[in-house]
């Protein structure tokens, strides 16, 4: 026996396997092309309507169909695209701010704590602090300042970081949280 032979079978197996598997077997009837149409033109004419009401004027019209078929063949509308991130950096970039608390050794193995906060709309540096005792009082009155916020919390000057986030929340501000990005 040739090698070709053994192929051939082979191929002729696999090729009767899938005809055999991809036969149709029945199921609901197909929904006749007028129909189709027509459910595709009142879903357009009518863009209020919804599948169960197309369905009913249908069956008034004697058009005996479920109503899951309306809805497969209802036009699809398309709104408009949702908003991406990139577009909502750009609309909102003038009323957002970045800050990050971020270490500093010092030569003399002391640490220092830096604070930046940064404007989104122009990418300046709203503000810069230094301290080597941070405290969420210190935090809290940076933001104030750079930011100019008359409503800050007396609770802000609390050492909890939770009352800290309660007295950004309290200011206007709609505080998030971000992981930290390395390198």
């Amino acid at each position: 026996m040739k090698p070709e032979t053994v192929i051939r079978w082979h191929r002729a197996g696999f090729r009767s396997y899938w005809r055999w598997k991809s036969r149709h077997r029945g199921g609901r009837p197909t929904v006749a092309l007028e129909i189709r149409e027509l459910i595709r033109e009142m879903s357009i004419a009518n863009p209020l309507w919804g599948a169960p009401r197309i369905h009913g004027e249908l069956l008034k019209l004697g058009i005996d169909i479920g109503q899951t078929s309306v809805a497969k063949y209802m036009a699809r509308r398309r709104g408009p695209p949702p908003q991406g991130w990139k577009t909502f950096l750009r609309n909102h970039a003038d009323g957002i701010a970045a800050m990050d608390l971020f270490v500093v050794p010092t030569i003399s193995f002391r640490l220092l704590y830096g604070l930046l906060i940064m404007g989104h709309g122009r990418r300046q540096v709203l503000w810069f602090g230094v301290t080597a005792h941070p405290t969420a009082e210190w935090i809290a009155n940076q933001i104030t300042q750079a930011c100019g916020w008359k409503r800050m919390r007396p609770d802000a000057a609390a050492l909890s970081p939770g009352s800290f986030w309660t007295a950004l929340t309290g200011a206007s501000c709609n505080a998030t949280h971000t992981r930290a990005m390395i390198g």
